[in-house]
């Protein structure tokens, strides 16, 4: 295999990226936010639902609002929230998936998981869905760290670059559900792919470099990425 220096990475959103929106993991996540909020913070579950949607538009995760202003411990809220999820339950092996990470050239691409959750759930998503051998690492949001840092935060965009060991932005794939996440990509300069799937709602204007409506659709778009048959 070619140094790491040498390699391409291609970076992978986990949630609504590499699993289907209709799982609906998003709408058990925000019950669960939504409760926490009630309970942590003594809100109605109006007020709950209206900071829970304001954190995420502002900051791209509602937890970086429960820090930033209610002084919350993450690691508590990771407890009550991401790994309380009922994931063994929802998420199973996905043969297509795996078949096309499996073709990735990986002499010239490293695959690479990025993910705004915390490592915990990243994990979890990945073991279930039968492919946690198939990336190389993770960069995550530390919810142990003294000051959180998510996607669509530039900073996050270069910790990913120096995690994965990757000079150039120019060397950098990416494929994210987010519209925020897909268009701070493209300004960060990776090649980007913004999943909507067919049942979502687009943006007005495209915000990556493509629009695809499945995660297989990288193969198609990014050849270039994968073995030559």
């Amino acid at each position: 295999m070619a140094p790491t220096a040498s390699r391409k990475v291609f970076f992978f959103d986990i949630d609504n990226c590499l699993y289907p929106k209709s799982y609906q993991i998003h709408e058990k996540m925000a019950i669960l936010i939504d409760n926490y909020f009630q309970k942590n913070l003594g809100v109605s579950p109006e007020e709950a639902t209206t900071l829970h949607q304001r954190y995420y538009k502002d900051y791209g995760l509602a937890l970086e609002g429960l820090v930033r202003y209610h002084k919350v411990d993450p690691l508590a809220y990771n407890a009550q929230v991401d790994d309380a999820l009922p994931l063994e339950d929802i998420i199973k092996p996905n043969p297509a998936l795996r078949a096309m990470l499996e073709d990735i050239d990986r002499e010239r691409i490293k695959p690479w998981l990025f993910t705004n959750a915390y490592i915990n759930h990243g994990q979890r998503v990945v073991k279930l869905l039968g492919i946690e051998d198939l990336f190389e690492g993770i960069t995550y949001c530390d919810y142990a760290a003294e000051k959180l840092l998510c996607k669509p935060d530039p900073r996050m965009f270069e910790k990913a670059m120096h995690d994965a060991g990757v000079e150039y932005v120019k060397d950098c794939y990416f494929v994210d559900d987010s519209t925020l996440n897909a268009k701070a990509s493209k300004a960060f300069g990776w090649k980007t792919a913004h999943l909507v799937e067919e049942t979502a709602t687009s943006p007005p204007e495209p915000v990556g470099h493509y629009q695809i409506s499945n995660i297989l659709q990288v193969r198609e778009i990014f050849p270039e990425v994968f073995k030559r048959k």
